[in-house]
C-alpha cells in the first residue's frame, strides 16, 4: 500500500516549531558473578545506560539537550537475588533478574531498558507538543506522531522491481510510504545527502511511523521528514558515521557519554564495594 505512483516525492517543511531528537547509550560496567554453595556460579552484569533528546526550535534556531535519564543496573540470571553493595561516589545499581539461566540474556535485557526508557521520553515529549524523531525502531511505547529513524540498511523492505526509485531520490525527496503489515507500521526511505563518488544508497535512510494512523497522517510525518532531516545531516569530517548520524544525535550521544562517568573509577569503586563483602 503506497500513496501515489512509486516516483521520487518533495519534501514538505510544514515550519513545525520543535522536533525532539531522541536516543540512548549503554555501557557494561563490569561482568560479575555470585559465588552460590547450592546453585553453582551465576553469572551478572553491572551496566549504565543514559537516554535524552536533543530539542531543535526553529525560532529562534536554537538546540538543547533535554530529559536525560541515567540508570545503573545490576543484572543476574536466574536465582540471583543479591544487591550490589553499596559504592563510593554516590553510585547505585537497581537489582533485576532476567527469569533465565540463559547469560546471554544479560545484555539483551539490558539493551532493552535502555530502549524501553528511550520510549518513555519520545511519549512524553510528543505528548508535550514536539515532533519526535527517535533514533531506532519505534516501540510498541511510541505515540502516534513519533517518527523511527533507521541508519543502517541490514534488510531489504521493497520489491525489485520498485528498487531503481532509491539511485533517482535526491536529498529532500523521499520515496512513496508503504506499509509493513507484519511489523504494524508504515515505512518510507529518504536521502540526506549524494555523497561524491558514493553508490545509489549513499546518504539514504529508513523512517518508520505507528500503523495506527491514516495514510494521510503518514504523509505528513514523511514529507516533514524529507524536508527537515537533510538540515541535520553530519558530516564525515566531524563524523564517521556521517550523514546518516545526524548532528543532533551525535551531540546527544556526547553529552550522554559524559553522564555516565569515568568506565575506570566506576569499575574501581565496583571492585571496593564486593572486595568489602564478608566471606
Amino acid at each position: 500500500e503506497v500513496d501515489g505512483p512509486w516516483e521520487p516525492i518533495d519534501g514538505l517543511d510544514d515550519e513545525f516549531p520543535a522536533v525532539a531528537f531522541v536516543d540512548g547509550i549503554r555501557r557494561v560496567d563490569a561482568r560479575l558473578t555470585i559465588d552460590d554453595p547450592a546453585a553453582g556460579p551465576i553469572p551478572g552484569i553491572c551496566g549504565s545506560f543514559a537516554a535524552g533528546a536533543t530539542v531543535w526550535r526553529r525560532d529562534p534556531p536554537r538546540s538543547e539537550v533535554e530529559s536525560v535519564r541515567v540508570e545503573r543496573l545490576a543484572i543476574f540470571t536466574e536465582g540471583a537475588a543479591s544487591d550490589v553493595p553499596p559504592l563510593s561516589h554516590g553510585l547505585v545499581y537497581r537489582t533485576e533478574s532476567v527469569g533465565s539461566s540463559d547469560p546471554g540474556m544479560l545484555v539483551s535485557h539490558f539493551h532493552t531498558q535502555m530502549r524501553r526508557a528511550e520510549a518513555e521520553i519520545a511519549l512524553d515529549l510528543a505528548r508535550s507538543g514536539y515532533f519526535v524523531v527517535a533514533d531506532g525502531p519505534i516501540s510498541e511505547l511510541a505515540a502516534e506522531s513519533v517518527v523511527g529513524y533507521i541508519k543502517s540498511h541490514r534488510v531489504s523492505y521493497l520489491p525489485p522491481e520498485v528498487m531503481p526509485i532509491m539511485g533517482r531520490i535526491e536529498p529532500g525527496q523521499r520515496t512513496p510510504q508503504f506499509g509493513m503489515p507484519s511489523y504494524k507500521r508504515y515505512s518510507w526511505y529518504l536521502r540526506l545527502t549524494r555523497p561524491a563518488g558514493g553508490h545509489s544508497w549513499s546518504g539514504i535512510v529508513r523512517c518508520e511511523a505507528p500503523g495506527s494512523l491514516s495514510l494521510a497522517q503518514v504523509k505528513v510525518l514523511a514529507d516533514r521528514t524529507a524536508a527537515l532531516l537533510p538540515r541535520f545531516a553530519s558530516e564525515p569530517h566531524i563524523d564517521p558515521r556521517a550523514p546518516q548520524n545526524l548532528v543532533p544525535i551525535g551531540a546527544l550521544e556526547k553529552q550522554l557519554r559524559s553522564r555516565l562517568g569515568d568506565q575506570h573509577i566506576i569499575y574501581r569503586a565496583l571492585r571496593e564495594a564486593t572486595m568489602r563483602q564478608p566471606t
